[in-house]
């Protein structure tokens, strides 16, 4: 069976069922007649954006990200090009920028419009984005690396 075959099958796999390690999701994929690896599932959960999220059943599953963004690429370059850096404490986001840039990137960041938010603050070098939970950021933070 061809790669993609296999990439829609973790994905119809992870929407039906909560599938929180990667050996688990092995086990289903050899079960459908896909012979694979860990190894070869982990390289598929990066290739699909796959993230952890809290499950109703299991303590985590796995889930897609959408990292279909529309934007205006001059907001997107505009972003790109202030930001130094990005790293994430619980559902705290800490934005840094090119020094007097923080408010040029909140004024990008915020017409991403990413529905995970409940806000930004914006100091001379500096963007917080408080997400509404752990698994938000995570999700905010993948999509900002596609850009």
């Amino acid at each position: 069976m061809s790669k993609k075959e296999r990439l829609l099958a973790i994905n119809n796999l992870i929407n039906e069922f909560e599938i929180d390690t990667q050996e688990e999701l092995t086990e289903k994929l050899n079960e459908l007649g896909f012979n694979v690896s860990q190894a070869t599932v982990s390289r598929d959960i990066n290739e699909l954006n796959l993230i952890k999220v809290d499950g109703v059943n299991k303590k985590f599953k796995y889930k897609t990200v959408d990292t279909n963004i529309i934007l205006s690429p001059k907001i997107v370059d505009l972003f790109k090009h202030v930001t130094t850096s990005i790293a994430c404490a619980n559902n705290l986001i800490v934005i840094k920028t090119l020094s007097g840039n923080a408010s040029s990137a909140g004024m990008a960041f915020d017409e991403m419009k990413f529905p995970q938010v409940l806000g930004t603050v914006a100091g001379d070098d500096t963007l917080l984005v408080i997400a509404k939970t752990n698994s938000d950021a995570e999700i905010i933070i993948k999509k900002l690396r596609t850009l």
